[in-house]
């Protein structure tokens, strides 16, 4: 399949349009989640219900994605990309008007929807995180499948980029709509920019992962446990874990016990720009790290580097007792993150055959979730009894080990510890097993 989508000029124009599509679509759906998101951690205020009760609403999705994300990625792998990408979108969109039937449930005129708004926000999470996972699975499925080695790292960090950069916009204009008008504006418009996402994926992404007899059938409990696989979900793991668990869900506790702030801003509000910091890098040098991957003809190199670059972030993040210090490790740690984003996904799409390659994302997408859900329940307990560094340090060392572990499986299975995307290429075209023709 990824041969017919690189012949030729024309060819490549297409792949370029459906990567378009692909990155219009996760733009707007990640625009339309950003919308929402102001608004959801003040629903105890709105609603009258326990703070234990909104923790739950906000992981909910979380949640029913990490069950998810396995079926979505066999699902892909049995009947191609272009259904489950579409009714992933749609999904989302009924999940997000959810929140709007949430909203106003209790009005006298609706007395045939349920007084009870927080099982429909509670009900809308679980469901947005399973339409998120068929959209997470197959986006990436589709930029393996029109990519060859030359553009798939590109085509990778663009994808992510375009759920990343269109989730800190909404966040945006979602804050700003239900200050001006209200909160159920905010949802509307968050459930409108999830229609756009939907149609635009309906009128732009073709079929591109399986044709005639490849409608197999497979069980849903048909998870991709190769080497590849395997090995990527563990970095993925740590390095979310990390970023996550240590940077997101303790930099206003760090701000705050440190007496740091930006512009006269508090803990709270400063935490947020320093969020953005490494959100914008983050998604710039996801693009960056998956090009510079594709020219340099090798993704470990570039994977090593960024890395590294999450380890210093993280060891100054450590010794921060300033503003500058502290901005320049969020800065490191975004483009780790980042940069290793874009360059992971396309060695994962390069060692998986195509025909898993659905598995593939679904295993990778689960042990990233559980490493970004694991590391608050960790790390805040933690922090609490040892204090700041101890743990900061630790979380520096993650991306070292996962350094380690990425070669150790790569050197399995292909018997090079950075071997050349032609080599892979090849192997993936001949049997699709590299490491039948490792040296």
């Amino acid at each position: 399949m990824r041969r017919w989508w690189r012949d030729g000029v024309s060819g490549v124009k297409r792949s370029r349009t459906v990567v378009g599509a692909v990155i219009l679509s996760t733009f707007f759906v990640g625009f339309g989640g950003g919308v929402i998101f102001p608004i959801l951690p003040n629903l105890g205020v709105v609603l009258g219900i326990s703070p234990f009760l909104v923790g739950i609403i906000l992981s909910a999705n979380r949640f029913s994605r990490l069950f998810a994300n396995a079926p979505a990625g066999v699902l892909v792998d049995r009947i191609g990309t272009r259904k489950p990408f579409v009714a992933g979108m749609v999904i989302q969109g009924a999940a997000t008007f959810g929140y709007v039937i949430a909203m106003i449930s209790s009005r006298p005129e609706l007395w045939f929807l349920p007084d009870v708004p927080e099982a429909w926000f509670l009900g809308s999470r679980i469901v947005w995180g399973i339409g998120s996972a068929a959209v997470f699975a197959t986006a990436y499925t589709i930029a393996a499948d029109v990519s060859d080695g030359g553009s798939r790292g590109a085509n990778m960090g663009l994808i992510r980029g375009g759920v990343l950069f269109g989730f800190p916009t909404g966040i945006v204009i979602g804050g700003l709509i239900s200050e001006l008008w209200g909160t159920v504006p905010a949802f509307v418009v968050a459930t409108l920019f999830a229609v756009i996402a939907s149609a635009i994926a309906y009128a732009t992404i073709p079929e591109t992962h399986v044709e005639g007899d490849e409608h197999q059938s497979v069980s849903v409990w048909d998870v991709d446990t190769s080497i590849p696989s395997v090995t990527v979900g563990l970095v993925n793991f740590a390095v979310l874990f990390a970023y996550i668990g240590a940077l997101f869900a303790t930099l206003v506790l760090f701000l705050d016990h440190n007496d740091l702030g930006v512009f006269g801003f508090d803990a709270q509000a400063s935490s947020g720009i320093f969020m953005a910091v490494t959100v914008v890098a983050a998604g710039v040098f996801m693009f960056l790290g998956g090009y510079v991957s594709d020219r340099t003809e090798s993704r470990i190199p570039t994977l090593l580097c960024f890395l590294g670059a999450s380890f210093v972030g993280f060891v100054l993040l450590a010794m921060a007792d300033s503003v500058a210090t502290l901005a320049a490790a969020c800065l490191l740690i975004g483009a780790g993150q980042g940069g290793t984003s874009g360059p992971l996904m396309a060695l994962l799409a390069d060692l998986t055959p195509d025909a898993r390659m659905g598995r593939a994302v679904g295993t990778n997408n689960v042990l990233g979730d559980i490493g970004g859900g694991l590391g608050p329940i960790v790390s805040l307990p933690l922090i609490e009894q040892f204090g700041f560094w101890p743990i900061y340090i630790v979380c520096a060392l993650l991306p070292l080990i996962a350094g380690a572990i990425l070669l150790g499986g790569v050197y399995r299975e292909t018997g090079h510890f950075a071997p050349n995307i032609g080599f892979l290429e090849e192997s993936a075209d001949g049997s699709g097993a590299p490491s039948d023709h490792a040296d």
